[in-house]
């Protein structure tokens, strides 16, 4: 897959976020709201509901809406709950989908929260069309497939767009075989939402005793 390396300018970054996520941080984000209307109303009793719609409007944020797949000109970086992880495009050597998008390097695989792979229900809805038209990489011996490559799955749509600019990056020149052995993910903890999530749940647990 790699090139040598040209210096030529990189495609237009990219990111993926699933629907579904979406949907479910509006969700919760709408029950966190009526929670805390209903606390306010309760009187001053009722505020110690306050710290459980605070905690309920984060989990829709942390865990639904936070997590994405994003595409740089230099890295893919996997956005999950706990960890950070930026790819260099150098650093890949294969993408693949068994059970979420997971970018695989020479130093390890690493997964993305917001692509999972699809159940047994979402590989049966798929259509002749979800698995044409495809990368080539998405193809395996005699034109197999994972479900998790298909179209219609959260994990296919983004490995769709990886490929997608990973195919158009070594077109382009833009990759460095030299550095595909040595290049490494980086990779940081989410200090400041673990913190606030230990926060949360602390604030939770006393009020429930109060």
């Amino acid at each position: 897959m790699a090139t040598a390396h040209t210096g030529k300018p990189a495609p237009v970054s990219g990111e993926f976020r699933p629907r579904t996520s979406v949907l479910l941080a509006g969700f919760i984000w709408l029950l966190a709201a009526a929670a805390a209307v209903s606390t306010l109303a309760s009187g001053v009793d009722g505020w110690r509901g306050l710290p459980f719609a605070a905690a309920l409007a984060f989990i829709g944020y942390w865990l639904f809406w936070y997590p994405v797949v994003r595409l740089d000109a230099d890295a893919v970086l996997l956005r999950n709950p706990v960890r950070r992880i930026s790819v260099p495009w150098d650093a890949l050597i294969q993408v693949d989908t068994k059970y979420a998008l997971t970018l695989v390097t020479t130093k390890g695989s690493f997964a993305a929260w917001a692509a999972p792979a699809p159940g047994a229900l979402g590989a049966f809805r798929a259509k002749a069309s979800d698995a044409q038209d495809l990368p080539a990489t998405s193809y395996g011996a005699g034109g197999s497939m994972r479900p998790g490559d298909l179209k219609n799955s959260d994990s296919g749509a983004a490995a769709q767009l990886v490929r997608t600019h990973w195919a158009a990056l070594a077109e382009a020149g833009a990759l460095n075989v030299d550095a595909t052995e040595t290049a490494t993910a980086t990779i940081r903890y989410n200090w400041a939402l673990i913190g606030a999530a230990v926060v949360l749940a602390v604030a939770v647990a006393a009020s429930a005793t109060i």
